[in-house]
């Protein structure tokens, strides 16, 4: 997919671009599919702001994504369309059971194209878009949407560009590195898709306006040297203070830039083989 930078008719245009979508399918979307979407604006369930700078920002329709695709094993399913999604920043694929005839909306990975056949099983054929287990997959593949728990669905890999690799193997462990460059174990039994998740230019995309970034629901930041000292630790003080102590903190006084803030004793943390870069 490819980056489109607009004619520039006056400042705001000059350096703003845009995705080129004539790729994708122009088809509205599945009804069945999508459902509505209730905005939080950075609040938890008791009303609480817990994260800043969120909220505003254009309508939205979620599409219904199976992450898993597990419940139907062994059948073979056609794509129909490549879609734009709001609500994330890779393609969005449609495809239609042969069998049955259901539709579901799946991650689309880079290459997949309409009237593509990809199918979810132990002994799915190494193919971009095909979904299997870990166990059946081989050494080098290169993987996205894959399953940390197993029957949870796909969770790691699933923004644009994004995919892991597969080093090898360790008992009922496979190894993988992640994008972040963290090497870590995953039960072989786990579900994985071959490819690597469309859309890879959205990272190259200049927003060019404050406009655009208001649409999609982000609200100005405002520096913490510039606050309150009861609404951030690097406020108060007079005129362009600095910020006051050792190390900068974040809004609730925890050190930031730097920090690894991983907690060790959790399960997960004894299954990673390698830490990531910084």
């Amino acid at each position: 997919m490819a980056i489109r930078v607009v004619k520039p008719t006056g400042n705001a245009r000059r350096q703003l671009s845009v995705l080129d979508t004539t790729s994708l399918t122009k088809a509205s979307r599945e009804k069945s599919l999508t459902v509505g979407k209730k905005r939080l604006s950075g609040r938890n369930a008791k009303g609480q702001l817990v994260v800043a700078h969120r909220g505003g920002g254009a309508k939205r329709l979620y599409r219904t994504v199976d992450f898993s695709r597990t419940k139907y094993l062994d059948l073979e399913a056609q794509v129909e369309s490549i879609e734009y999604d709001p609500n994330r920043s890779a393609f969005i694929a449609k495809i239609v059971y042969q069998q049955s005839g259901e539709k579901s909306y799946i991650l689309a990975p880079a290459g997949l194209k309409v009237g593509d056949t990809v199918t979810c099983g132990e002994h799915a054929p190494v193919h971009t878009g095909n979904r299997t287990q870990l166990r059946n997959m081989p050494v080098g593949s290169q993987i996205y949407n894959i399953e940390m728990v197993s029957g949870r669905g796909g969770q790691m890999c699933r923004s644009a560009g994004s995919y892991a690799t597969l080093l090898g193997f360790d008992g009922d462990y496979a190894i993988i590195r992640t994008p972040s460059g963290e090497s870590r174990k995953v039960l072989s039994g786990n579900y994985a898709s071959y490819g690597i998740v469309s859309n890879s230019d959205h990272s190259n995309i200049t927003m060019g306006k404050a406009g655009r970034v208001r649409h999609i629901g982000r609200r100005p930041e405002v520096r913490g040297k510039a606050k309150n000292p009861v609404d951030h630790p690097h406020g108060g003080g007079e005129g362009g203070s600095p910020i006051g102590m050792k190390y900068p903190k974040t809004p609730w006084g925890a050190l930031a830039l730097g920090r690894r803030t991983r907690n060790k004793k959790k399960p997960g943390t004894q299954l990673i083989l390698s830490r990531r870069k910084k």
